[in-house]
């Protein structure tokens, strides 16, 4: 089989099954595993981004109000690659191309693709979505192994976090996706929160992350504050951070206080819909409860 996955997640769940010598094309942000560059980059992006946070925020808000493509497939090139199966997603225009054009250029493809198209809002929704594809390939019984495995995982935090919850209330905590402008949480974010002990204050459980006001978090106060800008690594984080710092009574709150504010990599972890969703709610829950915070080095101490 020949496949073409058009979003980062799709990319790793295809990995995950043992298929990635299938995949004929990605798209310019699949970048996990990191051995990928000698596949064929299908997509071309009208955001450009080396602007700032702000600009890129007002960039896709204008290209949405005007119904404008930020994502395009290159047709040549997919024809010429002649895949069996388009792998898309219909959750985000934001994050990948739309299933529309997907469904449309697989149209008139010579190769007559199958397309798959995957919707995750939930933790279980991304063991249904490895499902689908596992389906789609004929890795059924690697795919149960997989899932059942990422339970396993999911349930030794639970038991920890319930042992926390018999002495303690939940951690109330504020996890941002953006900083300028400020966006909550979320989909999957405020649930991962909730399995590792924690009360996602602003988040928006299984919907689409949106823009807050900073008087917002001033009036949560929350225990622990979380930067995990979506597509941001730590190091293009740590450029915005002066921009929250900058926040009247930014030293007052109750987090900074106790130095609880961190930052992630949100282009690793969280933001994706990837089978290392798992790998972020182990992250977080070391997060909360470790007395060995700052040993991780998949998040860093805002100080």
């Amino acid at each position: 089989m020949r496949i073409a996955s058009l979003l980062p997640s799709a990319t790793e769940i295809i990995c995950l099954l043992g298929l990635k010598e299938s995949i004929v094309g990605i798209t310019h942000e699949c970048d996990y595993p990191m051995d990928l560059s000698h596949i064929p980059v299908v997509t071309n992006a009208s955001i450009t981004h080396d602007l700032s946070s702000r600009e890129i925020d007002q960039q896709v808000r204008e290209a949405l109000l005007k119904n404008n493509a930020l994502y395009t497939l290159d047709y040549a090139l997919l024809d010429e690659l002649q895949p069996d199966l388009l792998v898309t997603q219909s959750l985000c225009n934001v994050c990948a191309v739309d299933k529309n054009e997907v469904i449309d250029i697989a149209s008139k493809l010579s190769s007559s693709p199958q397309v798959i198209n995957l919707e995750p809002t939930s933790l279980n929704d991304m063991y249904t979505t490895i499902e689908m594809v596992a389906n789609a390939t004929k890795c059924e019984s690697k795919a149960q192994k997989i899932i059942r495995n990422m339970k396993h995982r999911v349930n030794a935090v639970k038991e920890s976090t319930n042992e926390y919850l018999k002495n303690s209330p939940p951690i109330r905590i504020v996890y941002l996706e953006w900083i300028d402008p400020l966006f909550n949480s979320g989909y999957w974010i405020s649930e991962l929160i909730e399995l590792a002990g924690g009360e996602d204050c602003l988040g928006n459980t299984h919907s689409p992350a949106k823009t807050i006001h900073w008087s917002d978090i001033i009036s949560i106060n929350p225990d622990v504050l979380i930067v995990g800008c979506c597509g941001y690594d730590i190091q293009r984080t740590m450029r915005d951070i002066p921009i929250l710092k900058s926040m009247p009574d930014w030293k007052n709150l109750k987090c900074f206080k106790t130095k609880r504010t961190y930052m992630i990599d949100g282009n690793c972890y969280f933001s994706r819909p990837s089978p290392r969703l798992i790998d972020s709610l182990e992250i977080l829950n070391h997060m909360l409860h470790s007395n060995k915070q700052y040993s991780d080095p998949r998040y860093k101490l805002i100080e």
